[in-house]
């Protein structure tokens, strides 16, 4: 395990995740929430168990909406910049969806798979070769 420092856009909040080395990768989500959220085609993001993230500075917002399951989704942001950190879907129990475009290093890794494909602008090209027409099987 290696631990990833992450900030937001404006530096207001900073936090660390534990990777492990195949988790340092781009999970691409094509989802309709994600796309209004992020105003582009897709988010990029990874699932770690939320003991392997530590919010190190600042307080960040937080708004819900109601996720595919039914269940609620909890999205914490900055409040000054709007950077969204981890999104927390109630569905799957204690793991963090966090956003690894904003972690250092996050350049540099593949993309591992991309969900939400049924989702996707007619005209976007697959990237991955794993992909899911919705959330992965658990």
């Amino acid at each position: 395990m290696t631990s990833v420092p992450g900030k937001c856009h404006c530096g207001q909040i900073e936090w660390t995740v534990k990777l492990a080395d195949q988790e340092k990768s781009h999970i691409l989500c094509h989802c309709d929430a994600c796309k209004i959220v992020n105003g582009g085609e897709f988010t990029l993001n990874q699932v770690i168990p939320e003991e392997n993230f530590k919010l190190e500075k600042g307080e960040p917002s937080k708004y819900t909406y109601k996720g595919d399951s039914g269940n609620p989704v909890h999205c914490f942001f900055c409040p000054t910049c709007s950077t969204h950190i981890y999104h927390h879907q109630t569905a799957l129990g204690p793991k963090y969806i966090i956003r690894t475009a904003a972690l250092a290093g996050s350049k540099e890794w593949p993309v591992g798979a991309e969900i939400y494909c049924k989702d996707n602008l007619k005209w976007f090209p697959k990237i991955a070769e794993t992909t899911f027409p919705a959330a992965p099987p658990s």
